[in-house]
């Protein structure tokens, strides 16, 4: 047996000791931790499985299931927050937990759909059917040398439209919770007249070099591992250091400006792909020969959306008004 197979048997088996260790915590906070600690683990599996775009992703925004889906930092923060506002209640419904019968069924219900599930995937025929062939025929056409970016923006684009949708969708949720003396307002403390020393340090060196790494991963997303979300993930968490160190804070809500970049990601993506009406075969269908120009531009402005979405989520809801 070589090191890396024993490597990756020890990755498995801590993945499913962690995952078991957080379905198991009783404390909100040490469940949040060790989710957010499988999703770093579940990272380190995606590249061992070679699928160097998923774990960028799983390591940006991503826990344990479709990449665009946000849950590392981010999500680890939201959660976190969570977590702190239900202390009280947790403290207060100890009483009202499930009784053993009730953990004894809802357990073998649980183990029943693993067992059918596991049934259901070693029954499939090997190789099982695929349409790989046919779509890595055709992606010569994107112009894009990222399987991963041709097929998410050209074969899954209204999927990958929708996931960008639902940003904005939880957006508005979350804003949707203020109370209606502060709505119009910003979310968390307004800026400090002289922010902490060690965090204002850190914010003013980490942003620059961030900055030209998000930069980066979004242009050779096109051709190479990365892509919007993962330069979108890190130019968010520039702007959630500098507010975390006092150095800027977060606009009202009622900013144009703040509600047009929001936007301007799933915007872009509709026109565009109403514009293949017209100017191509149908709808997401790009012209001939313009299809990279035309995936580099809808990415461009999902990652400006990117960006600024993830931070607008983890300020949560308006909490004062503008001018105070």
């Amino acid at each position: 047996m070589s090191i890396l197979q024993i490597l990756d048997i020890g990755l498995a088996g801590l993945v499913l000791a962690v995952a078991a260790w957080t379905v198991f915590a009783r404390d909100a906070f040490a469940a949040v931790v060790g989710f957010v600690a499988y999703g770093l683990l579940l990272s380190l599996v995606w590249v061992r499985l070679f699928a160097v775009d998923v774990a960028l992703t799983e390591a940006a925004i991503g826990s344990g299931e479709h990449p665009t889906i946000t849950h590392q930092p981010t999500s680890g923060v939201l959660l976190i927050g969570a977590a702190g506002r239900l202390r009280k209640v947790e403290a207060s419904r100890d009483d009202e937990l499930p009784g053993a019968s009730l953990r004894l069924f809802a357990a073998a219900l649980c183990i029943f759909v693993t067992l059918v599930l596991a049934g259901v995937v070693l029954s499939l025929p090997d190789p099982g059917p695929t349409l790989a062939p046919e779509a890595a025929r055709h992606l010569a056409e994107t112009g894009l040398g990222n399987p991963i970016t041709a097929v998410l923006l050209s074969y899954r684009s209204f999927d990958t439209m929708l996931e960008k949708v639902v940003l904005v969708l939880a957006v508005v949720g979350v804003w949707s919770l203020a109370a209606d003396q502060y709505w119009g307002g910003a979310a968390g403390n307004p800026r400090g007249a002289e922010p902490d020393g060690t965090r204002a340090l850190l914010a003013q060196v980490l942003p620059p070099l961030g900055i030209l790494i998000g930069i980066h991963m979004v242009w050779v997303g096109a051709d190479e591992p990365g892509g919007a979300f993962q330069g979108g993930a890190i130019l968010a968490a520039m702007w959630m250091i500098t507010m975390m160190a006092g150095l800027t804070e977060m606009p009202s809500i009622r900013s144009r400006l703040l509600r047009l970049v929001l936007v301007a990601g799933p915007a872009v993506f509709v026109a565009v792909g109403v514009a293949g009406v017209a100017f191509a075969s149908g709808v997401f269908a790009y012209p001939t020969g313009f299809a990279k120009p035309l995936i580099l531009f809808i990415e461009a402005f999902m990652t400006l959306s990117i960006a600024v979405t993830l931070p607008v989520l983890v300020a949560g809801p308006p909490k004062r008004l503008r001018q105070q």
